[in-house]
């Protein structure tokens, strides 16, 4: 039985992610900066395992607190301590000793890992490939190659954040790769070269049927495995590229079939979000002939007004632009057109390789069982550094072994029989109540104002405990994802629960 952590990212919410931690330079037993880091990725369990035999922070004065820069320094000794005590107790499996689980491919061309870097500036250049390769990123999706003449804005980034500072959905509108064509084509020799067994996915966007031919033609004579065409871009200059292709499937069929001209390595189709389905697109990619699919891409926003000058972020000059929304506010959309190709039998066969929002091993893990063969990351890795690679896959890692699964090709598409277009299909006869864990209660009330404002006025406060009231409570669980404390969750069994009209 998969064991839920018991310590959540909100006990270190103000915790920096530091580089070169000072928490980890003046512990003599082990790096609580990078224990802190896997709490704040999902895979406490992980880190628990990782830990020193016993508990050196019971006889320990915390020098690493002492040096903590954050303002609201963080409880590194009790967070250890609930590691070593607490999580480590749960753990059903020791740590696994390989990753051989983790193997996977794209279009039968191996991969050590699911997970690749995505199209974008973090993977521009030979150096910053290399370091993530290093890191142990299994490949990346190189930022597009093109023909244009790119000249970026200034500044080009913005984001809506959470209380901590923490980017929740991020706005760009940056465009292509703005090296030339051959300079690329050099960074792409030089990759293979010294790392052969890492998976070079050449994106590329042209502006003709020539330029799709001669782009996949050039990017497989040097050392690309499989080729990503760019139907998706948000942030084009100019009509008829990026997404205005995405968007119309005759050409994306056409485009499609003038890559494969030019190449017979493996091809993925990127398609836009910025549609109301994508198997038609999809489709047609196919028929065109490409091996697979990628999704999704960022989705067309605007990221807030200033209310002083009226001009939308980021600004350049005083305009702006609708730009491209990432980060992991897009997963559920993303996780939607995923499941959606998916569940299409004529893209049975087909890799698709998912994207959006990922930050998390549970994040991917939620990609792969909607269907999706590998993970593809950016935004993450702008905010939190390539470093991310370590508890994606360790977190993955051990959840397949705790499944025992043998390999992460076992789970592809195991959730999809749990997912419908329609809800006609969920059973509205029975009802699961909410359970008040009265010692993680603290009294605030929250659950009490919003099922009052929001809900069905099913919970009564009394000396500042809430007190559920079954003949008026409908089950909707909004009290569970309102309390700051996790006190709510739901009932062990559903009870017929069928209201007088």
């Amino acid at each position: 039985m998969l064991v839920q952590n018991t310590i959540k990212r909100s006990g270190m919410i103000s915790c920096m992610l530091c580089m070169d931690a000072p928490c980890n330079q003046v512990c003599d037993f082990f790096n609580p900066g990078d224990a802190l880091r896997s709490i704040w990725f999902d895979n406490a369990d992980v880190a628990s395992l990782r830990l020193p035999e016993g508990n050196m922070c019971m006889s320990c004065n915390a020098p690493c607190e002492r040096v903590c820069i954050s303002d609201d320094r963080i409880h590194i000794k009790s967070l250890m301590t609930e590691l070593a005590w607490g999580v480590r107790s749960k753990a059903e499996i020791e740590l696994p000793e390989d990753e051989d689980r983790l193997k996977c491919d794209i279009c039968g061309i191996p991969l050590e890992n699911p997970f690749l870097l995505s199209s974008s500036v973090v993977a521009s250049t030979y150096d910053m490939c290399a370091r993530a390769f290093e890191a142990g990123w299994a490949g990346a999706c190189f930022k597009t190659v093109c023909s244009l003449d790119i000249h970026e804005a200034s500044p080009r980034f913005s984001a809506i954040t959470g209380d901590n500072g923490s980017i929740i959905g991020f706005k760009n509108i940056e465009q292509l790769s703005d090296h030339s064509v051959a300079e690329n084509m050099k960074i792409f020799r030089k990759l293979k070269k010294n790392y052969p067994t890492k998976f070079i996915l050449a994106s590329i966007m042209g502006q003709n049927e020539e330029e799709w031919e001669s782009l996949a033609r050039e990017c497989a004579e040097n050392g690309a495995d499989a080729i990503e065409l760019n139907f998706s871009c948000p942030n084009m200059q100019e009509d008829g590229l990026g997404s205005d292709i995405g968007q119309v499937p005759e050409l994306v069929e056409r485009f499609t079939r003038a890559a494969r001209r030019g190449a017979s390595i493996p091809i993925l189709a990127k398609l836009t979000p910025n549609v109301g389905t994508m198997s038609e697109a999809a489709e047609a990619a196919i028929r065109g002939g490409a091996d697979g699919i990628a999704a999704i891409n960022t989705i067309k926003s605007i990221v807030g007004v200033n209310p002083l000058t009226f001009v939308s972020a980021p600004a350049v000059k005083g305009k702006s632009a609708i730009g491209g929304y990432s980060g992991n506010a897009v997963k559920p959309i993303a996780l939607r057109f995923i499941s959606e190709l998916g569940q299409n039998r004529k893209l049975k066969g087909k890799h698709i390789s998912g994207m959006g929002g990922i930050e998390t091993w549970r994040d991917a893990l939620e990609f792969i069982l909607m269907g999706a063969g590998s993970i593809q990351i950016t935004t993450a890795v702008m905010q939190y550094g390539y470093r991310i690679i370590d508890d994606l896959k360790s977190g993955l890692n051990y959840y397949l072994a705790q499944m025992g699964f043998s390999s992460v090709k076992d789970v592809i598409g195991a959730g999809l029989d749990s997912v419908s277009d329609t809800t006609d299909v969920l059973e509205r006869d029975t009802v699961l109540f909410p359970s008040f864990n009265m010692d993680k209660c603290i009294g605030c009330g929250r659950c009490v104002i919003s099922c009052n404002d929001g809900g069905h006025q099913a919970i009564e406060f009394e000396n500042r405990k809430p007190k559920l009231n079954g003949s008026k409570c409908v089950g909707c669980h909004l009290c569970l994802l309102v309390c700051p404390k996790g006190a709510i969750v739901p009932s062990k069994k559903r009870i017929y629960h069928k209201k007088d009209s």
